[in-house]
């Protein structure tokens, strides 16, 4: 396996890294085969283990490699288990231990994989779509029943490994089950309403909320909540329990967000609705794929519209059917007059396409950019060690002084090419004031010279008591260096502060 992950790595063609994928797949034996699946593409099974930079740093230095390979995928896969279940006191030095018992059995090949896949950096290109190839190809099934399946069962792991136990018997057995998540359809973006209702057609417009994604599951008395990760939530969100029991179906299976509101009914901000504080939980329904026995993925968004109308109006997400792009800007307007992030444009004939970003779903935002200033930069790690990695940035304070010119608003390691990685690196070390660990060490953080302009993207921003100037940026990522502005060109934090929600 260790060995697939190199050649994955060094291979840039997907057909290649499919046939890779698949060769190892018609080899491993079916009682590994979920955990192959979960370790190739980063997804483990048993979900986060815990496991930081650090821990992984500790327990691997110093190690000697085993001169040759013994371990098997089943007894890291065990371990793996272990490290998920421990919590309480000891937990970190137990965790610690196991740790480096692992890296003491593993050849160099295999810690590098490890310490890469539980640093979540692997970066071999074998997702979820090259995996779900591969998964067909080794298992010599149709592709389409493979996605269905994924669709339907929830998980790749499982599905491989009912794949190339049973094949395609196996997966036309698989179909939606009420109190199963399924993996949620996704959207891809537009620039424009214009742009997207221009490429759909009639389509569905829609309010786009900035909250919890749920998948919610009725089956008589008994409501299961999924999130967007098919994590069961459901003892999380008894509001949205509540509701479900209140609407006139005996079995359903809903999508939609629950997000906090104010006693106005505007949005709370997003860390206030994850953390469940702030107001009350309520949820907002925009698709229905199971309506009393029935199945409804496959039938176009419009009908599933209808029904879901009929269901649960109150609770729908606010939005028309239209061909007009005015009209579709106007849902836009309206949006975020509301307070919420944007608009969903969603082919009116498309079906329900669990576990895809395609592009029947496209969702406008209005994005922002700011000109800030970068005031200290960290070291990375795993494919970025070696490289100034994450940007501290700063924002013009207010009646700022030679003493304190800029506060800090955000960090962000997004955007970030390895030639801009290379540059940055260079220029930070030359504007380099003081080294967290000594300028020869290559982790910590630098603090630097306040003179480098940034232009970031950022979706908005939201109250923090993190840093001083009580705003955070929400998803900053890179858009390019500014050499040709001063610090003193840099945006104010007023100019920052004015993204805040209403």
């Amino acid at each position: 396996m260790a060995e697939t992950s190199d050649l994955l790595g060094a291979t840039s063609a997907r057909s290649a890294k499919t046939q890779l994928l698949a060769d190892l797949l018609r080899r491993t034996p079916p009682d590994e085969v979920e955990a192959v699946v979960g370790f190739l593409t980063g997804d483990l099974r048993q979900g986060r283990v815990g496991i930081g930079w650090r821990t992984l740093q500790s327990a691997s230095d110093g190690r000697t490699p085993a001169s040759a390979p013994t371990i098997t995928v089943g007894e890291v896969d065990a371990l793996v288990t272990e490290l998920a279940g421990l919590s309480g006191p000891g937990s970190s030095l137990a965790r610690n231990r196991l740790l480096a018992d692992l890296f003491e059995r593993t050849t160099e090949a295999e810690s590098a994989f490890l310490f890469r896949l539980f640093a979540g950096d692997l970066r071999q290109g074998a997702l979820a779509g090259v995996m779900t190839d591969a998964v067909a190809k080794a298992a010599d099934v149709p592709l389409a029943a493979v996605r269905r399946a994924v669709m339907l069962g929830g998980r790749l792991d499982e599905v491989a490994r009912t794949a190339i136990a049973a094949g395609r018997e196996g997966l036309d057995a698989i179909g939606l089950a009420v109190g199963r998540g399924l993996q949620p359809m996704l959207a891809s973006t537009a620039a424009s309403t214009d742009e997207a209702v221009a490429d759909l057609g009639t389509a569905v417009v829609e309010w786009k909320l900035d909250g919890i994604r749920v998948q919610v599951h009725r089956d008589g008395d008994d409501v299961r909540v999924f999130s967007r990760n098919l994590n069961d939530i459901t003892d999380r969100v008894p509001q949205v329990v509540e509701v479900a029991r209140s609407l006139p179906a005996g079995s359903f299976v809903l999508d939609g967000e629950a997000l906090v509101v104010d006693a106005d009914g505007r949005p709370a901000l997003f860390q206030d609705t994850a953390s469940g504080s702030g107001g009350s939980l309520r949820p907002h329904f925009f698709d229905l794929l199971h309506l009393d026995g029935t199945d409804l993925v496959d039938e176009p968004l419009a009908e599933r519209r209808a029904r879901l109308t009929d269901l649960a109006g109150s609770w729908q997400v606010p939005g028309t059917v239209t061909d007009d792009p005015a009209t579709a800007a106007d849902v836009l307007r309206d949006a975020l007059a509301a307070g919420h992030e944007g608009a969903v444009v969603k082919g009116a004939s498309s079906p329900y396409e669990a576990g895809r970003r395609g592009k029947a779903w496209r969702k406008v935002k209005p994005v922002h950019t700011l000109d800030l200033v970068v005031l200290a930069v960290e070291w990375g790690y795993g494919r970025r060690t070696g490289w100034l990695s994450n940007l501290h940035l700063g924002a013009r304070a207010a009646g700022a002084d030679a003493e304190r010119p800029f506060v800090m608003v955000g960090k962000t390691f997004k955007g970030l090419s390895d030639d801009l990685l290379r540059w940055q690196t260079e220029r930070f070390l030359d504007l380099a004031e003081t080294f967290e660990h000594g300028p020869d060490a290559r982790h910590g953080t630098v603090v630097v010279r306040p003179e480098q302009v940034v232009e970031v993207a950022v979706d908005g921003v939201q109250r923090s008591t993190r840093y001083p100037g009580g705003v955070a940026l929400r998803f900053a990522r890179v858009v390019r260096y500014r050499d040709d502005k001063a610090p003193d060109d840099a945006d104010p934090i007023d100019a920052v502060r004015a993204l805040l929600p209403d």
